[in-house]
C-alpha cells in the first residue's frame, strides 16, 4: 500500500451478540491482499460449519479500490451491505469482516438484519481500537563524533525519534521520519550542520499511533 497516512483496527477481535436467540459473530482481521481476505473467510466459515450464514465485507488497496460483500445465503442487501457499509463509515483501509449467523429460530424481518449485521460489526469495530499507520523513512545519517552530541540535541529539540546508532570510523544515526517531512528534515540538517553529514534513505516502516476520533 502506499498511502501514507490511513487507520485500520489495533487488533483481530471477535465480537457476539444475541438477537431474539440468534447469535451474530463479528470477526475482524487486517489484512494486505484480497488473498488474505479469501483466506480469512474459508478459515472463519471452516471453524463456523454448522453456522447457517457466514456474511462478509473487505476492503483492500489504495483507495480502497477493492470492496467486496456477500449475503451468504441472507436476504439480498441485508448482511453484507451493512458490514460495508461499518468498514466505510469507520474509515478503515485493508480490514475484512466476517459475520457468523447461528439462527436462534426467531425471524428478525429485513429490517432487523440490517441492524444486527451493521451493529455487530459497528460493535467488534470499537473493541478492536483503531491505529493510525503512518509510513515513515529511515534516514541514516553520517556525523563526525566531533558533532555527534551536537546532533543528539538537534533531533532531541526536533522530537525526532532515533532508530539505532552504530559506531565506526564515524557515528551514523539511523532516525525515522514521516514521508511527508523527508525534503524538511535533510534541508534542516544540512543548514544546521553547514553540509558536514552524509544523510541517505534506508528504507521505510509504518508507525503505529492509537487513535481516538
Amino acid at each position: 500500500m502506499n498511502k501514507k497516512v490511513y487507520l485500520t483496527i489495533s487488533n483481530n477481535v471477535s465480537h457476539e451478540i444475541v438477537i431474539k436467540k440468534s447469535r451474530f459473530i463479528c470477526s475482524l482481521s487486517r489484512i494486505h491482499s484480497e488473498d488474505d481476505a479469501k483466506q480469512f473467510i474459508k478459515q472463519v466459515s471452516n471453524a463456523n460449519r454448522k453456522a447457517n450464514h457466514n456474511c462478509f465485507a473487505y476492503m483492500v488497496g489504495d483507495d480502497d479500490h477493492i470492496q467486496r460483500e456477500s449475503d451468504n445465503g441472507e436476504p439480498s442487501g441485508t448482511a453484507g451491505v451493512p458490514i460495508l457499509e461499518s468498514l466505510q463509515l469507520t474509515h478503515v483501509h485493508d480490514v475484512c469482516a466476517v459475520v457468523t449467523r447461528y439462527f436462534g429460530g426467531i425471524k428478525l424481518g429485513a429490517g432487523g438484519l440490517i441492524r444486527a449485521y451493521s451493529n455487530v460489526t459497528s460493535e467488534a469495530l470499537h473493541e478492536a481500537g483503531l491505529v493510525q499507520r503512518v509510513k515513515q523513512a529511515i534516514l541514516q545519517i553520517e556525523v563526525p563524533y566531533s558533532l555527534h552530541d551536537q546532533l543528539l540535541y538537534f533531533l532531541k529539540e526536533q522530537q525526532i525519534e532515533i532508530a539505532n546508532e552504530e559506531y565506526g570510523v564515524q557515528v551514523t544515526t539511523n532516525i525515522f521520519v514521516n514521508d511527508d517531512d523527508i525534503t524538511s528534515v535533510i534541508d534542516n540538517l544540512n543548514n544546521q550542520f553547514h553540509g558536514q553529514l552524509l544523510i541517505t534513505e534506508a528504507g521505510h516502516r509504518f508507525n503505529e499511533i492509537p487513535y481516538q476520533e
